[in-house]
């Protein structure tokens, strides 16, 4: 079972996830024309953009840019994100994978209200 991230409890997950130096990745699997609607703001993370249909043919990309490190995935409300998290999961490729519920509503409600709604 995935677990569930709250975007309330991000900093707290994000401050604690990485190694010592290191920084988790943010994985939006969202498509080009929702990132351009509303996006967050890399802080203390980097931000992967690899739309949810791309995820198998771009695995490599992502192991490369993860580096071993933990993985929150993002879409709109949550769903898109939790199926490529078990994906990423059942690859054995990635060591922590966790899905931020809710999704980019839920950010722009709990984390950044400059996000936009959509």
């Amino acid at each position: 079972m995935i677990a569930q991230l709250n975007p309330a409890d991000f900093t707290a997950w994000r401050d604690n996830a990485a190694a010592p130096g290191a920084v988790p990745v943010v994985l939006d699997v969202r498509e080009p024309w929702e990132l351009q609607t509303a996006s967050v703001k890399e802080d203390g993370f980097k931000l992967v953009h690899i739309p949810m249909r791309e995820i198998p043919a771009r695995i490599a990309e992502l192991q490369e840019a993860s580096a071993g490190q933990p993985i929150a995935c993002l879409c709109h409300h949550g769903m898109r994100s939790l199926q490529v998290a078990n994906y990423l999961v059942q690859s054995g490729e990635f060591p922590e994978v966790v899905n931020l519920q809710g999704g980019i509503d839920a950010w722009s409600q709990q984390v950044d209200r400059s996000v936009p709604v959509y």
